[in-house]
């Protein structure tokens, strides 16, 4: 399943919050040399209780608006994460 990531990199601390059908991540890593990009995918798997490596940058390396691919993701488990206290 694909998903529109929208990163926040330099962030005072590391999180995720849905805005629709968009997932602001915070990452408190720099975007310098991919290690934001690595913190996302960390943040992301995270957030979406799956291993990391189910996820995966698919659009986006060097843009705050990303596209990950997250492979053993249930599409209602990803409903229930994206209400309020999900």
């Amino acid at each position: 399943m694909r998903l529109v990531v929208r990163a926040h990199p330099g962030a005072s601390r590391t999180g995720a919050d849905w805005d629709g059908a968009v997932l602001h991540v915070r990452v408190t890593a720099r975007a310098v040399e991919g290690a934001a990009n690595r913190a996302l995918i960390q943040a992301v798997a995270d957030a979406l209780g799956v291993r990391r490596s189910a996820v995966s940058l698919v659009a986006g390396k060097r843009s705050r608006e990303k596209v990950v691919e997250v492979s053993g993701l249930d599409p209602t488990s990803l409903d229930s994460l994206r209400e309020p206290g999900g």
